[in-house]
């Protein structure tokens, strides 16, 4: 069966979902090709679940931390956690999302996408059957990544779980190792430990390090009073016993055995099987794009979300998918594309305006540039930290409150070009701070914005208090 569209999408997660979306919206017709869930890695063993999972841990330490209103041996029911998980993730089914698109007026396709010629796109279905998509004007790939494996003597043998297995857990291990000191592996390693499990990070520096370095240092600190075991180092070799059994062996320290592994240590495209070969680009890597998200060397074929490695954040995804929508339609419909830096067509934002939350303990929230960043990229800058603790809001929000706020300001400017949060709760307030950066609202214009007290949001005022006095 042949079929000729506007627009044809492989991967129907939130990114691809929201390009299909934006084209169809400006009048495209769209076909959008997907071989395992609508929704993808975010709805399913990502995002939504990972949080699930962490949130009900969260909450009872913050209840813990309001003057013993809850008693100190209070615990979770790991089984209502896991099923308040199941209902986010609808069970793994994706009936849902598949009502969505077709409300939405998307045409689905079931199977494996494949490029097989210029706006070609070649469907295998389940049952061998296949269907050839003709696009008139773009083809969108946002297939995503996968968890990286590294190349460790038997790490393969051992078949470790990665984030997948690890958040659509139903039966958890008594013991767990995470290889990795990123973002997955501390706010996977916050969750199991809130339900119970041993857990053991085992990563081969500091956690977190593309963050500031105070962050990464709050978290180990917390992660250690949670009971969380943390080995600096890298395995050499990694077994498991006939009773399934995981051990780590390290050149300078003991081994570490548990009852499972979890591989945290990276991610590398979902491209190895997309044909890219056909249209000139190497399988297996990751796609260059510029800000209007259309592969280098190409005038139809976009490469959107995290297969392009520019921010590999399902936000950040969706801000490209909703510039690559708009984009793929103004051009197929002949009207004016805005390139201009902050236009409606570019992903401007990827480049110094990225905002993150890690749901670690404490959470880190963070956008824009680090200290370092701003040091190798030749800017003025000046530091100021303060401490988030001192904030009468913080005392109010929990007992013993501490945590840190750092401001990266563009002296040439007199502009904020990175903020990092730590403590409890703190995503809540990078929003802000994201306006700030990507508004490049000037600080004594920022003077004005009055926070409400007593709330955390006050830390802005006392930032600008320290800037101001020079200190």
């Amino acid at each position: 069966m042949s079929r000729t569209v506007d627009l044809v999408v492989i991967g129907a997660g939130p990114v691809g979902e929201n390009v299909a979306d934006y084209a169809h919206k400006s009048g495209l017709s769209v076909v959008i090709v997907e071989s395992e869930l609508v929704g993808g890695e975010c709805s399913y063993w990502a995002c939504m679940p990972s949080k699930a999972l962490i949130r009900s841990g969260a909450a009872l330490r913050a209840a813990k931390r309001t003057g013993g209103a809850i008693p100190e041996d209070t615990a979770l029911d790991p089984l209502k956690v896991l099923a308040r998980r199941d209902s986010f993730t609808s069970d793994w089914s994706d009936d849902g999302q598949v009502e969505w698109l077709e409300g939405a007026g998307i045409e689905l396709v079931r199977g494996h996408g494949r490029l097989t010629g210029q706006r070609e796109v070649t469907v295998t279905a389940a049952d061998g059957s296949t269907t050839v998509l003709t696009a008139t004007h773009a083809v969108a790939v946002c297939t995503g990544s996968a968890a990286l494996l590294p190349d460790i003597p038997g790490l393969s043998a051992v078949e470790p779980w990665t984030s997948r297995e690890a958040t659509s857990v139903q039966t958890l291990p008594e013991s767990v190792a995470f290889l990795g000191g990123g973002v997955v592996a501390v706010e996977l390693a916050t969750a199991y430990r809130s339900l119970g499990v041993d857990v053991t990070l085992v990563a081969r520096s500091g956690l977190l390090g593309n963050t500031e370095p105070f962050a990464g240092e709050f978290v180990e600190s917390s992660l250690r009073e949670l009971g969380v075991t943390i080995v600096h180092a890298s395995p050499t070799a990694v077994s498991r016993a006939a009773d399934g059994a995981v051990t780590l062996e390290f050149d300078d320290r003991d081994a570490v055995t548990t009852a499972e592994l979890v591989v945290a240590t990276g991610r590398t495209p979902r491209t190895d099987d997309l044909g890219l070969e056909t249209v000139g680009l190497e399988p297996g890597a990751w796609i260059e794009v510029d800000d209007q998200l259309l592969a280098h060397g190409s005038d139809w074929l976009y490469a959107v979300g995290d297969v392009n490695h520019r921010a590999l954040l399902t936000h950040q995804g969706k801000y490209q998918a909703r510039a690559a929508g708009a984009v793929i339609a103004a051009r197929a419909n002949g009207e004016d594309v805005d390139t201009s830096p902050w236009g409606d067509h570019a992903a401007t934002a990827d480049h110094r305006a990225v905002p993150q939350v890690v749901f670690s303990e404490p959470e880190v929230a963070a956008v824009g540039l680090t200290a370092a960043q701003a040091e190798a990229a030749g800017i003025d800058h000046r530091v100021v930290d303060y401490d988030l603790g001192g904030i009468a809001g913080s005392s109010l929000h929990a007992d013993g409150y501490t945590g840190q706020a750092r401001m990266v300001v563009d002296e040439e400017r007199g502009v904020i070009i990175g903020m990092t949060f730590v403590g409890q709760d703190v995503a809540e307030l990078v929003h802000a701070a994201t306006i700030a950066v990507v508004g490049e609202v000037p600080l004594h214009r920022l003077w004005h914005a009055v926070p409400s007290y007593p709330t955390m949001s006050e830390i802005w005022l006392r930032l600008l208090e320290t800037y101001r006095s020079g200190a």
